[in-house]
This record gives C-alpha cells, structure tokens and sequence, in this order.
C-alpha cells in the first residue's frame, strides 16, 4: 500500500538503450520504479537486465527493427500486442510496428492496423476503456514525419478520440532526426509522449482508477472477486496485498 501522496513511477523506454542505466548501472536509479514499459526497437538483452534489476513488471510492443524476438525474446518480461494488461487498475492496450514501407514483420499499412485497432475495440469496451495506449509508432499528425517510414497512423487518433485514454506512449522519432518532441496533447486532451531513450512518466495516486470501479460490469465484477482473494484496500484505491505482479488479459 502506498503512503498517503505517493505516486507510481512508470519507466518507458524506446529505440535508443541507455548507457546511464546499462553501461553505467547503479541502483538507485531503478529503485522507485514500479512498473517498465518498452515502445519498441531495443535490445532483448537490454529488456532482461532491466526486468531483473528493477524487480517490477516489464511491458512490450515491438518495433519495426523487433524481428530478433522471434528468435530471441526477452525473458520475463510481457508482450502487450493486441491486448489490455491491467497493472493495478491502469488498463493498457499494446499496438506495436510502424507503418510498412518494406516487406517484413512489425510493419503494417494503414489498413492493416485499422483492422488490429478494430479487433482490439471488443476488449476495451470489456475493460471499460483503457488509460494508457503503447505503440511503436506516433499518430498521423502528432510527432510524426513526412517520409512512409516515420509516418504515424490515422487510425490511432480515432481510437484515442473515441476512448480517450490519458496518455498514449509511443516511439520510432528519435531525438537525432530533429523533429524530436517529448510531449505534446491530442486535440482530445491525450497526453503523447515519445519514449526515446528513457523517460519517468510519475501518476500521483489520487489520478489512477481504482481496481474494479470501472463501470464495466463484468470486468469490474471479475476484478473484485480476484481481490476478495487477498486484499486490501485503503481510502482511495485497491491494491493486491499478496503479488506484486500485474493481472494479465487477453
């Protein structure tokens, strides 16, 4: 349970390892983490040191360059293609790949990831809507550039228009292309953040939803009774009294 005006600190990462927390580890600089999640186009190896060293969850999407997980995946750590994971009542979806401008996998046209964005509808309604939205790519019109490669999909401004999620964390436009913007917000009020490299996103409690208070029946309904299991709960959210790992949805 956190104490009173305590927040939870998200490490998002995409693109670019860090040599300040690989080359030049100290633990400190993880030691508050509660929860990692990669955008894409980084190292597995890099993926499984910080897992083992932060202790704390691990999410992915893939990049256009992930094609090695397929042979070499980041052991313990989640893949969140296609899905909702829900880490203490912040549901958030995976969309991983960029635009396609070569044959390959990772890469789709904006067809295809309207259809990935179509199936995935479904599953946000179950959870009754999501609160962060992960992808390896940016949203057409929102940090992304003018060439096939860098461009963002169209079809992700209308997921976030239609369920507004508070943050979208995305990757692909490095800071070296010069066009790098950390934070900008959606005409519908979304915060996007480009994860290059490293970044701290820091959610006060009072912000975050409380576990099984969604307003989705079902969802909310099975929630609670994985709580009832073994929880507590204080005055302003639930939390797991028994792991500390998140609950896993397909």
């Amino acid at each position: 349970m956190r104490p009173i005006g305590g927040s939870m600190k998200i490490l998002v990462a995409a693109d670019q390892e860090s040599r300040s927390l690989w080359d030049f580890y100290d633990p400190s600089k993880l030691r508050d983490i509660d929860l990692i999640i990669s955008c894409g186009d980084l190292s597995p190896h890099y993926l499984q040191f910080l897992v083992t060293m932060a202790h704390c969850p691990l999410l992915y999407v893939r990049g256009n360059h992930d094609r090695v997980y397929e042979q070499t995946p980041p052991d313990g750590c989640v893949c969140i293609e296609d899905r909702i994971y829900d880490f203490k009542g912040l549901r958030i979806l995976g969309l991983g790949g960029s635009m396609r401008y070569k044959p390959g996998k990772c890469m789709y046209t904006e067809e295809q990831m309207s259809l990935r964005v179509l199936r995935a509808v479904p599953t946000v309604l179950y959870h009754g809507g999501i609160d962060l939205l992960v992808t390896h790519a940016p949203a057409a019109g929102y940090g992304d550039m003018e060439d096939l490669p860098h461009r963002g999909f169209d079809c992700f401004n209308r997921l976030l228009e239609h369920f507004r999620p508070a943050y979208m964390l995305h990757g692909h436009v490095h800071k070296s292309y010069g066009h790098f913007q950390r934070q900008r917000e959606h005409a519908c009020g979304t915060i996007l953040i480009n994860a290059w490299e490293t970044y701290i996103l820091e959610l006060p409690d009072e912000t975050l939803p409380v576990q099984g208070h969604t307003g989705s029946p079902f969802y909310d309904m099975s929630v609670r009774r994985m709580l009832r299991k073994g929880s507590c709960y204080d005055e302003t959210r639930i939390t797991l009294a028994q792991s500390p790992e998140a609950t896993y949805h397909k």
